[in-house]
């Protein structure tokens, strides 16, 4: 038995979910003929409350796309320093729209509303890169899941109104965010200009994410995505997956959030690890002593069946999903305590 905690996208389909699959009613996505794909992109528009939505291969397109279309060569974003955007997307943001990164030194991948005010300032100077995108991420990766506070993303919201800025939301674990803050997606579908969500993380479908907007832009992101290689076929199938998600595998979430907390609970209690990051959703990030290291500790588990990431600068990850079954649950626990 293998038990891959390396992320939560190495999810397999469910039976439930291939026979969705299966029996998808297909069309060519190019001549927005396909039906399931259709059916998915209004159903995420109706659930967040938003006008229009547009499915991507990938949460890395959709996020590239949303920058594309609310900036222009030579502009510069701000985002926190561990925003996805910037440390995951293979310098997409610069590649692909020519714009720059303002990092802002948060906690946890969060940053304040007094930090974006400071990173605001100064905009009109001629010198430095115009500013006009805000990205969000929730919940954040590097951070370890960790989930922003609503009423500060309210806050924030304002401040980028008020200076003409959009505001996207990296949301490709949104989900997670919602069921454990008991928040709802019409909320986040009023605050913010874009929304990408990941399909694939957590909730369990093989590929895909969607991008959220206003006709406007989704009609915009429409022609980026061709530009980006991204039009598809009869990709309702894989649409069918995404719909099957959303209807059975939301809720669920608030196991993997269970299992992880139970990992952390565990690791506390253990003499090796010498730092836990809260845990509020499905993702651990944890440090063990340095006369052990992180590349060794991985390695054993490996040894052991057990599949973790390293996360840099010293830092484990597990990440708890679907897949991973109560039975590897124990298994790892008990690996876990006697190590």
């Amino acid at each position: 038995m293998i038990i891959d905690l390396i992320s939560d996208t190495v999810t397999k389909p469910t039976k439930g979910m291939l026979d969705a699959m299966i029996h998808a009613n297909v069309g060519d996505d190019v001549f927005k003929m396909d039906p399931a794909t259709n059916e998915l992109q209004e159903k995420a528009a109706k659930l967040f409350g938003m006008e229009d939505a547009l499915f991507f291969p990938s949460g890395t397109m959709a996020n590239q796309a949303a920058i594309k279309l609310h900036t222009q060569p030579g502009d510069k974003l701000i985002c926190d320093k561990y925003a996805h955007v910037y440390n995951y997307e293979g310098g997409g943001a610069a590649f692909n729209a020519g714009v720059t990164c303002k990092l802002i030194d948060g906690d946890r991948g969060m940053f304040t509303v007094e930090q974006l005010k400071e990173a605001v300032a100064g905009r009109s100077d001629i010198h430095v890169p115009f500013t006009s995108l805000v990205c969000i991420e929730n919940t954040t990766n590097k951070g370890g899941g960790a989930c922003w506070d609503f009423s500060e993303l309210e806050k924030l919201q304002k401040v980028s109104k008020e200076n003409n800025l959009a505001f996207h939301l990296d949301g490709a674990r949104l989900f997670n965010a919602l069921v454990a803050k008991n928040e709802t997606p019409k909320q986040y579908g009023a605050l913010f200009d874009t929304i990408s969500i990941c399909l694939s993380k957590g909730l369990g479908a093989p590929i895909g994410s969607i991008l959220l907007g206003s006709k406007e832009h989704i009609a915009r992101a429409l022609r980026i995505r061709k530009l980006f290689g991204g039009a598809m076929r009869q990709v309702g199938f894989l649409a069918s997956a995404g719909i099957y998600a959303l209807d059975n595998h939301v809720e669920r979430l608030a196991e993997d959030h269970k299992k992880a907390k139970e990992i952390g609970a565990l690791l506390s209690n253990t003499t090796y690890v010498t730092k836990i990051e809260p845990i509020e959703t499905n993702i651990v990030i944890f440090y063990v002593d340095d006369k052990i290291g992180a590349d060794n500790f991985i390695e054993k588990m490996k040894n052991k069946n057990i599949l973790l990431t390293p996360m840099g600068e010293g830092r484990i990850r597990i990440v708890t999903h679907l897949d991973y079954t109560n039975e590897m649950h124990e298994i790892l626990l008990k690996e876990l305590k006697n190590f």
